[in-house]
């Protein structure tokens, strides 16, 4: 029997060909549901629950699921707990592992489908029950199937860029099965006057044979998803950062329930640090000459010393002139006393005739020009002792020997390091209250009292004075810090540590909310100085949401 193929037999290659570069998939209700992980092999199949004092994921690995129990509110890990969960297997009761998480043998998790779980918890005489559903994915066909039908590769290399646009929208796939089933109605009626009706439609059924052929090749070579052994932290094209329970208590991360209140308002003022003026005190020359040790050296950097002690000697230098005019001196005081010394000679011959009372005049004036002699030759030679005006240590020293000192030269400046002051300036009056905090560059907090303020400006500027309270270990005169002082105005805000905020790629400060269990949402946020720890967030976060205080940096390199 010869066959003869018509156009129609060719209609009936091109539909059947059609329908394979076309595959139809289930969309009951058009509802696609939610969109998988990023990376489906890195992130394992999880549930979560929480309530009020507890937060709980659960994770399926392998034959086991694996417990995580934290602190809703801080996210600090719990440990002790009695957790028993009732699943598909019944009531399970969870045991401890070395990380601080739980474990139980669950051997229904190898078979896909959505489980209801409860979790009982017990800790510190508080009781909770949890509940959750765990799903476990379906199992994904290999990709050989996809490609088993020659007519379906054929078509899809010439037409996939068109066909799969057009096939994105809902109302394209409405058109297409609408045209198909116009063209199969058409066909049909065409089958039925043909004289070669049998041998057409001989064809159709052996086409819709091969076509159905790939879709049971398809179930067939279908495998399970393999499911991941860890999970990766990840951020996610929002911002927002998947962070794992493991990667969570590596990173310490802990939280903040945020809380509105009043506060009294704070001012950021530059300052330095300055030696306490009743306990510090410079040493300086009176006049000029060369330095030169005392006894047993100058002392050192860092040496205490008591009010009094001699720190170093100046030698006086004369010049030509006050060398000439001493000798002349000299010469005339040695006239002076020998005259004088005849004088007392004769009174004394003649004692018996003249009053006792002139010879002693004579011998007072001679003892006079006697020590005026003697102090005439010694001040060339007699250095100047520089003593300690106050107790303290030794916080700079410009002292060398045979170095000339002018006048007013400071060689020593000594400061009691229990003593420390800071002065601040301010280009705005404020009304301090009394209540101020001083924070260095690497962070540390030191308490401060407000002692005053001048009524003249200094460089455009105030200055306030406060004294350091309490051990002072570790400052130096002339630290520079930042003052935060407390004022009289009060403001509404949510207060945060400082290490909550920080600087977003755009500039603005942000901090990153903990809105579920393992999701991390950066917030843009307002703030405003309130002490030497923490910020106030006046706008960008409400109250009653968690944020992150400890580890908000470590986040913020997660990509």
């Amino acid at each position: 029997m010869t066959l003869n193929f018509s156009p129609l037999f060719g209609i009936l290659i091109l539909l059947s060909a059609l329908l394979n570069a076309f595959p139809v998939s289930a969309h009951e209700g058009h509802d696609h549901g939610a969109p998988p992980p990023p990376v489906s092999l890195t992130i394992a199949p999880r549930a979560d629950a929480s309530s009020a004092d507890f937060e709980l994921v659960a994770i399926a690995r392998g034959s086991k699921l694996r417990i995580y129990l934290d602190s809703f509110r801080t996210n600090e890990p719990i440990e002790g707990a009695e957790i028993e969960v009732d699943g598909p297997g019944g009531t399970v009761k969870a045991t401890a592992t070395l990380d601080g998480a739980y474990a139980l043998d669950a051997p229904w998790l190898a078979r896909s489908g959505s489980f209801d779980l409860a979790f009982t918890v017990q800790v510190n005489g508080m009781i909770d029950i949890l509940t959750a559903t765990l799903t476990i994915p379906e199992p994904v066909a290999s990709p050989e199937a996809a490609t088993s039908n020659p007519w379906s590769a054929l078509i899809s290399a010439a037409w996939a860029k068109d066909i799969q646009t057009r096939l994105a929208a809902k109302d394209s796939i409405v058109w297409v099965v609408g045209g198909v089933s116009f063209l199969a109605g058409l066909l049909v009626a065409a089958l039925f006057r043909s004289r070669y009706r049998k041998g057409s439609i001989a064809g159709l059924a052996a086409l819709l044979v091969v076509n159905a052929a790939p879709s049971e090749a398809a179930n067939a070579t279908a495998a399970p998803r393999p499911m991941a052994e860890r999970d990766v932290a990840q951020r996610f094209a929002d911002g927002a950062i998947f962070v794992p329970k493991t990667t969570q208590r590596i990173l310490a991360i802990r939280t903040l329930f945020t809380e509105e209140s009043t506060f009294t308002g704070t001012v950021e003022l530059p300052a330095r640090i300055i030696p306490d003026p009743n306990a510090a005190g410079f040493v300086q020359t009176s006049v000029s000459g060369r330095l030169a040790p005392p006894p047993g050296g100058f002392p050192r950097l860092g040496t205490r010393v008591s009010a009094g002690d001699v720190l170093a000697l100046v030698q006086p230098t004369i010049g030509a002139a006050d060398i000439t005019s001493q000798q002349q001196l000299s010469r005339e005081l040695d006239q002076q006393i020998a005259l004088v010394e005849r004088r007392l000679e004769r009174f004394r011959q003649i004692q018996n005739v003249i009053a006792r009372a002139q010879i002693e005049d004579v011998e007072l004036e001679l003892s006079g020009l006697r020590t005026r002699r003697a102090n005439l030759e010694q001040a060339p030679q007699k250095p100047e002792q520089l003593v300690a005006p106050v107790s303290g240590v030794i916080a700079a020293a410009q002292a060398v020997a045979g170095q000339i000192a002018e006048p007013n030269t400071i060689i020593f400046q000594i400061v009691d390091p229990s003593r420390f002051w800071v002065e601040a300036l301010s280009f705005e009056a404020h009304a301090i209250n009394g209540l101020a905090n001083g924070r260095f560059g690497d962070g540390r907090i030191v308490p401060l009292a407000y002692r005053g303020s001048g009524l003249a400006e200094r460089n455009q500027a105030i200055p306030i004075q406060f004294s350091v309270e309490g051990a002072a270990q570790g400052l130096r005169a002339g630290q520079l810090l930042t003052v935060l002082a407390s004022t009289n105005d009060e403001r509404k805000g949510i207060a945060v540590p400082r290490t909550s905020v920080l600087r977003g790629p755009n500039g603005q400060s942000i901090v990153y909310e903990h809105t579920n269990a393992e999701r991390f949402v950066p917030r843009e946020v307002r703030v405003e100085p309130l002490d030497g720890d923490r910020v106030l967030i006046v706008s960008g976060v409400e109250t009653g949401k968690r944020i992150v205080t400890q580890g908000a940096e470590l986040l913020n390199q997660i990509r």
